[in-house]
């Protein structure tokens, strides 16, 4: 029998991106994989039936489910979908794998093995399948284009009849892979554009692109690509050089985000205070908290002189591309994995085994065990 792969609807209406696409799914029938998916699961990513000639439709989620030995996913499904799961069935996406221990517990005694995407060891060889800096890219990308719509100046130097427009001044907090792409974006649309990033290291990548980059004089460099926490004394310095660049700013942009984790506040409610009149904030870490005092999850808001912006669902907001590379990013994961339409897990693989969360009821990844009291 060959190994089915099932594509659900997601049950989140803002959410627009499918986690297979029609090259990546031809691709997976020529190894010799079935693909079953929900009638209605593709429509947000502008994806029709016909193209998935290879595929089997559905007209319920039971019918998917029923079927399939591996379920793609956006996001963690529910638990009333999880228990409907074959025993030992394959459960592949964003997990979230940090935010619930019911849900964990739910898959370890339902025999599960669930691969969260978010787990996957930062080392060069798992790039490709990075689901992460793929998603952030867009999210960069469309935080600039929110910005700009939103600003009441333009980005870019702009000569008329009468004389010359200043270029707006772009301030980009946050150098990772959201926070490059938001730069690069800003620079194309012609702002002046400032960034920081409390990694040194990101100097030459902010400035390769154009930007200059703020200099507070504090370094966090952290292990596995990420930041340490600021002392106290780290805080406040960084706090008063970075005030003076927000107050100076059109428009600030926010990307910093720790997975699994809350978001930092950067940016105080005192720095708001004191930024330009029609200064345009766009938080990319609203979901998980914000980077900036009085951001809102999902909502515009006024606070003192700016206008801020708490944007969630980002990379639904680019299904196409989006989903597109999301697709990609599965197919590389598990494809090796797949062998004359069979699955063989291979756990000295430490791609494959730094990214499972539960086999075999047992919670295989010791970092979310210990978190969640597991």
């Amino acid at each position: 029998m060959a190994w089915v792969i099932g594509v659900l609807k997601t049950g989140d209406p803002a959410e627009k991106r499918v986690p297979l696409v029609p090259d990546v799914a031809k691709k997976f029938v020529q190894l010799g994989a079935q693909i079953v998916i929900e009638r209605g699961a593709t429509r947000g990513a502008s994806l029709a039936e016909a193209d998935f000639p290879d595929a089997t439709w559905a007209d319920s989620a039971d019918a998917v489910l029923e079927k399939a030995d591996a379920i793609f996913t956006l996001t963690r499904p529910a638990a009333a979908v999880l228990d409907r799961l074959k025993p030992g069935a394959v459960l592949l996406g964003m997990l979230q794998p940090y935010a619930s221990a019911e849900a964990v517990a739910q898959l370890q005694q339902k025999q599960i093995t669930a691969f969260a995407m978010e787990l996957l060891p930062r080392i060069s060889r798992a790039q490709s399948m990075d689901i992460l800096s793929s998603q952030a890219a867009c999210s960069g990308y469309e935080c600039v284009l929110i910005a700009a719509a939103a600003c009441p100046k333009f980005f870019p130097m702009l000569t008329y009849a009468a004389g010359t427009i200043r270029p707006a001044r772009v301030l980009v907090i946050g150098a990772g892979v959201a926070g490059l792409q938001a730069i690069a974006t800003a620079k194309r649309l012609g702002a002046m554009v400032e960034a920081y990033d409390v990694r040194p290291e990101t100097r030459e990548q902010i400035e390769s692109l154009g930007a200059k980059f703020v200099d507070t004089g504090v370094s966090a460099a952290g292990t596995g690509g990420y930041a340490r926490e600021l002392t106290d004394e780290e805080k406040q310095q960084q706090a008063v050089k970075l005030g003076k660049a927000i107050a100076l700013a059109d428009v600030l942009i926010t990307t910093a985000a720790i997975p699994g984790k809350r978001a930092p506040v950067i940016v105080s409610a005192d720095m708001v205070a004191g930024m330009k009149a029609g200064a345009v904030v766009v938080d990319m870490a609203a979901e998980s908290g914000g980077n900036v005092a009085g951001t809102v999850a999902g909502q515009e808001t006024q606070v003192g002189p700016a206008r801020i912006i708490g944007p969630t669902h980002l990379p639904s907001r680019m299904p196409v591309h989006s989903s597109e590379m999301y697709s990609k990013n599965l197919y590389n994961f598990i494809s090796p994995m797949l062998k004359d339409g069979q699955l063989t897990l291979d756990w000295s693989d430490e791609v494959l085994a730094g990214t499972c969360l539960t086999h075999a009821g047992e919670v295989r990844h010791a970092g979310v065990a210990k978190a969640l009291g597991l």
